[in-house]
């Protein structure tokens, strides 16, 4: 979660603490998950509270013994899906969208389907080469989970992988970076770039035009574990409370730019206002089922399969 994200509520938290302070470390979804798990085996205390949109990655956490249980106190008033075990706890949801150039593609040309975006990248190659950006899914957590949720989801992914790596895509670990070279028209487009940064920018942006892809829109879930050995345990279970409270959820839906659970609240970033954007809206739910592509095997054959797709051309 990017500062400018994490400001908001991080200020709420702290005006409803006086006398605390917190100290907020933004790390890549990989390298979250290392630190916890060396800072354990060493008997070391990384962080109370890790905050992730790689839900495998924090499923996994759990599943490993890494974090400790908790009952938060409005469990039952968020989905049932975005929460496991009383140990992952879900508290915003992320749509994956296609990120375009207005002034570098006409309007007719904006793909709508997964299958428009390949047949684009095949067409218009020599405007497109070296101008399009996704999730580098070996450096981030995040762009492996999208990228194996779009392949549980159709085989034909690989060809969509095999058409950017025929328009020689770019890789990278981040949305901000991405967003920041496609409103400057370096590049021309993004595929699976998170949503509510997308759509934040592009309230003060007008070169910055956002798809919702009508086959289907994956959606991840921002994700609250606590450390098994957290030095401030008890401010780790109030900083939970915070976030899926209606206070907390509030903050996201509004000054935070993040798109709330909590179906009560009200603002522009709502799961009701999501609805609406994404008709074809597929939330990635929280289940043991994540963790399969994290076997080292398995794991390796799609990262496998992602190379074989890109060099296809």
């Amino acid at each position: 979660m990017d500062i400018a994200s994490a400001r908001p509520l991080i200020e709420h938290f702290l005006r409803e603490t006086p006398g605390v302070g917190l100290a907020y470390h933004e790390l890549d979804t990989l390298e979250i998950y290392a630190a916890v798990v060396d800072g354990l085996q060493r008997d070391e205390a990384p962080a109370d509270v890790l905050l992730s949109p790689a839900m495998d990655l924090q499923v996994k956490l759990a599943n490993d013994g890494y974090v400790r249980q908790y009952q938060p106190s409005r469990a039952d008033a968020l989905p049932k899906w975005s929460q496991w075990r009383n140990e992952v706890f879900g508290f915003s949801f992320e749509p994956a969208v296609v990120v375009y150039n207005k002034n570098a593609l006409d309007e007719d040309d904006v793909p709508t389907t997964r299958d428009e975006l390949r047949r684009l990248l095949l067409d218009r190659e020599e405007m497109l080469y070296g101008r399009v950006a996704t999730y580098d899914i070996e450096r981030s957590g995040l762009g492996f989970l999208f990228l194996t949720q779009d392949a549980e989801r159709s085989e034909e992914i690989w060809q969509l992988v095999g058409a950017l790596g025929n328009s020689s895509v770019r890789l990278y670990t981040n949305t901000a970076a991405m967003l920041d070279l496609i409103s400057s028209e370096r590049f021309v487009l993004g595929y699976n770039l998170l949503g509510s940064y997308a759509m934040s920018r592009a309230e003060d942006d007008e070169n910055l035009g956002i798809m919702f892809s009508r086959d289907y829109t994956l959606a991840m879930v921002r994700t609250a574990v606590l450390p098994r050995n957290s030095l401030e345990p008890e401010l780790a279970n109030q900083f939970l409370e915070f976030l899926l409270s209606p206070g907390g959820q509030q903050t996201l839906a509004s000054s935070a730019g993040l798109y709330a659970l909590d179906p009560d609240v009200s603002g522009t970033f709502t799961a009701a206002n999501l609805g609406r954007l994404a008709p074809s809206i597929v939330p990635i739910r929280m289940s043991p089922a994540l963790m399969v592509y994290l076997d080292r095997a398995k794991r390796q054959k799609v990262l496998g399969k992602w190379q074989s797709a890109l060099n296809s051309q």
